[in-house]
């Protein structure tokens, strides 16, 4: 059986949280006043443009976002009613979806409101107090290349990858 988090852990998951929670609200607060856009609409924009050209297929978008497709699907009915994308049939049964230039003024107004935040709520601190080991984590964590990364279960199938 494994153990309750003890108080010094709990104190990190819970500064953890709300680090998180603080950085995103900066940052969802700063798109909207700048663009007048979510940052889930900022997510979807700037995934179809940078990735897509301006336009992909709707399923590699829910695959990249890793979004359930009712949720993509609702997101993205909001944002065509809006004027910031629009659906187009794809080959088969395949749906594309293209940035509107609305859209794409939309998040043209919101990246520099982006860079501004992360900025000011998280690399200027995390510089100042020497994060490069916290980064290191962080990227090793994200990439789930940390075997405490991934569940029990994950970790007994994935390959080996310790060095000889």
């Amino acid at each position: 059986m494994t153990r309750p988090l003890d108080p010094a852990e709990t104190a990190h998951w819970t500064a953890w949280k709300r680090a998180h929670e603080t950085v995103l609200e900066a940052i969802g607060e700063e798109i909207r006043q700048a663009a007048g856009i979510s940052v889930a609409d900022f997510s979807i924009l700037s995934r179809v443009i940078e990735n897509g050209g301006g336009r992909m297929p709707q399923h590699e978008l829910g695959a990249m976002l890793g979004w359930k497709r009712a949720r993509l699907s609702r997101q993205l009915t909001r944002m065509a009613e809006r004027g910031l994308l629009r659906r187009e049939p794809g080959t088969g049964r395949q749906q594309l979806i293209a940035v509107t230039p609305q859209g794409d003024s939309a998040l043209a107004a919101a990246r520099p409101a982006h860079a501004r935040a992360v900025r000011r709520t998280l690399l200027r601190l995390t510089a100042a107090s020497g994060g490069s080991g916290f980064w290191e984590t962080v990227h090793e964590i994200a990439a789930g290349t940390r075997e405490t990364a991934q569940p029990p279960q994950a970790r007994a199938s994935a390959p080996d990858t310790q060095d000889d």
